[in-house]
């Protein structure tokens, strides 16, 4: 048989796994776990072990979340105790008591320090954060946010005070409680909405069981914590239990659920020899797995890692955010002063309704939503992404990929499966039908270990006894089947045997780079079957995709010219390059780029690594359980093309919702300004500081609801994948 391969050999080499002595993954499992409830049994010693390590980091996920957690904690306890303060406040303010006429019941001598007092309280203690800030931010020298407020309710405070102690003037207490009130309760729904970003991550971390049972030698089973596995112990992992870590099944054959992982909505059959994930579901069979990954080697801790780093990693558009904002707070302070100008020289009103005014401007004009409208929506992305098989690890390329051009793609092993099938069956006699020669040819070839011998006994599964099989070296295989010799041979047994044919139809399949074996039934030539690299089912709907977006599909291959435009035709590619050695692909990247169009490479991240450099946009395909891919932009866990199509589309969602957020915390003030510095006062029109407080508060709320509508949808099969893959929550459909 012919020993041709068409297909290039993506073997990555063998990496020495390390030995941790404590499993990264459980210690942030553990570390989260506990915030529900203390854990028990083997959690507990974990829990232990990890909060023994865990004390002494620097920074980690763990420690985000924490911070962010006691941030949104702190908030909500500031708020409920400044809420309970402002209601005397409330009561015993003299404008309000005027209002609903109980001026004169209500008061009594000395309510003005009783108001003082509870007035001071809501100031120190709710107002405390927005001090702090203002000192922090002067100290970096980056006023912001922070900034406006502090000064705004300062200026109120300060102005109020001086009132109660002989200043002529009005008081702003009720005011200046209900403006930190509102202040608190929107900064508790972002530390919400910024904690929510992330559950995706949390999600992750939790995947990992408590604890694992750990085959003995002596054959016993023992519950042991994640923490004390090491490499090549072997592990029973009964039906419905989660796998504790990534390793090779060497006894049992299961399905195993790695949607959480891998986005894979579908379980995926496995047997001995296969590989599983930690943090997957086993199904209904029992498994015996020998420990391959442990600790930051496993799947998972790499996964996290990854996500970690790209929500860390600060977009291009941050920095236009950034700058805005810095403006924003210029504007807003200078503002404060110019309204306060105006009404006092220009206009002749009284310094109270001046000073109100100003601290309104100063209130509304603050950036809050603006320093929110990009990191919100990268963690969002981050995260949504990661949990479907598509991570993220060069946010800027990521970003890039709205702007491609062109992509060009490895063949093998990623618009082919890189394994041999059949694709046509020729009858060459009369007397046999397509089914019983393809029976006869799989009957035999079952018992050869040969690439293309396995490829056809594989597309047939009626399968006959064989008698007496037998091996032609490097010409095909032979053996009985039902009473008949049945041969199984490569063109070259023919021309040795002096076997003619003279079907015009075998010459154009050989020309396409198929490689067509014939089959003889008791000497006579019956029929011939062609095979070739199966090209993916999902390729063509991927090229298609892409083409209606205006990506030129381009194609690289080490195959011949035949066999590259048979594939080409198939589905539908714009271009291709054959017989490309793969040290020359990078080149063949650097050649398209020098057109002037922005390329992105996808290709395996192992033999491909130096074209995946090269290009724009680095994408490695297939990665499975291996996600370490150093020259990789973005790597999706799946051999599936349609996740390519994903990754341009949610990098296009992204910066929409990018701009998006950053059009409405810019656009809002342009309304928002004149109308707390009193512009439409004539018409009887005025913003009070609490509803200022309110507008930039609820201006914050959308950018960050905004954010987390953006969706990651993937279908539950190839054929309308493409179509459902990634679409911002406003252009879906509800049901």
């Amino acid at each position: 048989m012919n020993e041709h391969d068409h297909g290039h050999d993506h073997t990555a080499k063998d990496e020495p796994v390390t030995q941790p002595t404590r499993d990264e993954v459980a210690k942030q499992a553990y570390a989260i776990y506990t915030k529900e409830g203390k854990p028990q049994g083997h959690a507990e010693q974990n829990w232990l072990a990890a909060e023994d390590q865990l004390q002494h980091a620097d920074s980690g996920h763990a420690d985000h979340k924490d911070h962010h957690a006691h941030m949104a904690a702190d908030f909500r306890k500031r708020f409920w105790i400044s809420l309970v303060l402002t209601l005397p406040i409330l009561v015993l303010s003299p404008l309000l008591q005027k209002l609903v006429g109980l001026r004169e019941a209500i008061s009594f001598s000395g309510d003005t320090y009783v108001l003082f007092g509870f007035s001071s309280a809501v100031f120190w203690y709710g107002g405390w954060p927005f001090l702090k800030g203002l000192v922090d931010e002067l100290k970096s020298r980056k006023p912001g946010m922070m900034t406006l407020v502090a000064v705004a309710i300062t200026t109120a405070y300060a102005y109020s005070s001086a009132v109660v102690f002989g200043l002529t003037g009005k008081m702003f207490f009720w005011e200046l409680a209900t403006l930190v009130d509102i202040m608190l309760l929107g900064h508790w729904i972002e530390m919400k909405s910024v904690m929510g970003a992330s559950k995706a991550l949390e999600a992750l971390a939790k995947l990992m069981p408590s604890d694992a049972h750990k085959l003995m030698p002596d054959g016993s089973v023992k519950d042991v914590p994640l923490g004390e596995l090491a490499v090549d112990d072997k592990v029973l992992i009964k039906p419905g239990e989660k796998i504790p870590a990534d390793g090779v099944i060497v006894d049992g054959e299961s399905s195993v659920n790695e949607a959480m992982l891998t986005g894979e909505s579908t379980p995926v059959s496995k047997k001995s020899g296969g590989k599983v994930i930690g943090g997957a579901i086993n199904g209904e069979g029992s498994l015996t797995i020998e420990v391959k990954g442990t600790g930051k080697d496993s799947f998972l801790s790499q996964v996290i890692d990854l996500v970690k780093q790209a929500q860390e990693s600060k977009s291009k558009t941050q920095n236009l955010a950034d700058t805005a904002a810095m403006w924003l707070t210029i504007i807003g302070l200078s503002s404060g002063v110019i309204t306060l100008l105006i009404w006092l020289v220009l206009v002749n009103k009284e310094f109270a309704f001046a000073i109100e005014r100003a601290v309104t401007v100063m209130v509304i004009t603050c950036p809050h939503a603006l320093g929110l409208a990009v990191p919100l929506v990268v963690a969002v992305t981050t995260a949504l992404a990661a949990s479907n098989g598509l991570l993220i690890r060069n946010r800027g390329a990521f970003e890039g990929a709205r702007k491609l051009q062109a992509i060009i793609f490895d063949k093998t092993g990623t618009l082919t499966e890189g394994r041999f099938g059949v694709t046509d069956t020729l009858l060459l006699a009369d007397d046999v039908d397509e089914d019983t020669l393809r029976k006869y040819a799989a009957s035999v070839d079952a018992n050869s270990e040969h690439p293309i011998a396995k490829a056809i006994a594989e597309s047939y599964e009626q399968k006959l006894p064989v008698e007496g099989f037998k091996s032609i070296p490097g010409k095909g295989a032979e053996g009985r089947v039902d009473g008949k010799d049945i041969k199984v041979v490569s063109p070259g047994f023919l021309r040795e045997q002096n076997i003619a044919h003279d079907d015009q139809r075998v010459e154009p399949l050989q020309a396409q780079g198929k490689t067509v074996v014939f089959v003889l039934v008791d000497g006579k030539l019956k029929g011939a079957i062609a095979l070739a690299d199966i090209v993916r089912p999902e390729a063509k709907q991927a090229i298609a995709a892409l083409k209606s977006l205006n990506i030129r599909c381009m194609m690289l291959t080490g195959d011949n010219k035949a066999t590259a435009q048979w594939v080409s035709d198939q589905i539908g590619l714009d271009e291709y390059f054959a017989e490309v050695l793969p040290q020359d692909k990078a080149a063949k990247v650097k050649e398209v780029q020098s057109r002037g169009v922005k390329v992105a490479m996808t290709g395996d991240g192992v033999n491909d690594a130096p074209a995946l450099a090269q290009a724009d946009v680095g994408i490695a395909i297939g990665a499975g359980s291996d996600v370490a891919v150093e020259t990789a932009d973005v790597i999706l866990v799946r051999s599936n093309p349609l996740d390519v199509v994903a990754i341009v589309q949610l990098s296009r969602a992204t910066y929409r919702k990018m701009i998006q957020n950053l059009v409405w915390a810019t656009g809002y003030n342009v309304v928002a300004i004149p109308l707390a510095a009193g512009a439409l006062y004539a018409w009887g029109v005025v913003l009070t500081p609490a509803v200022g407080a309110a507008l930039m508060a609820a201006s914050t709320v959308i950018v960050a609801i905004n954010a987390r509508m953006l969706k990651i949808k993937t279908g539950s099969t190839a054929n309308d994948a493409w179509q459902s893959r990634i679409q911002p929550h406003e252009a879906r459909k509800h049901d």
